[in-house]
């Protein structure tokens, strides 16, 4: 369930909210006058959602270059991951 406080309450209650966000990685939806204006939330919890539509956004031009036929054969991409990696660590 959302967590939705008021701004005032955001005003007179930051450190409440500021540790809840920390505390649980949920947003906490501001309302003004009745109506949703924001949505806070940790730093942690908004790196991990930029970097899931950063994910997201990739996985989609990988599908895209498929569909289109551009692109290598998976095997041939896992040996050189497994070549790099080799070099970079030794193994």
């Amino acid at each position: 369930m959302p967590n939705i406080r008021s701004s005032t309450d955001l005003r007179n209650n930051y450190n409440d909210i500021s540790a809840f966000c920390h505390e649980t990685c949920e947003p906490v939806f501001i309302t003004r006058n009745g109506q949703g204006d924001l949505a806070v939330m940790s730093i942690d919890a908004y790196d991990e959602l930029t970097g899931m539509k950063e994910l997201y956004r990739l996985l989609d031009e990988g599908h895209a270059d498929a569909v289109a036929g551009k692109g290598r054969p998976a095997k041939d991409v896992i040996d050189d991951i497994r070549r790099r990696h080799a070099e970079k660590y030794g193994d």
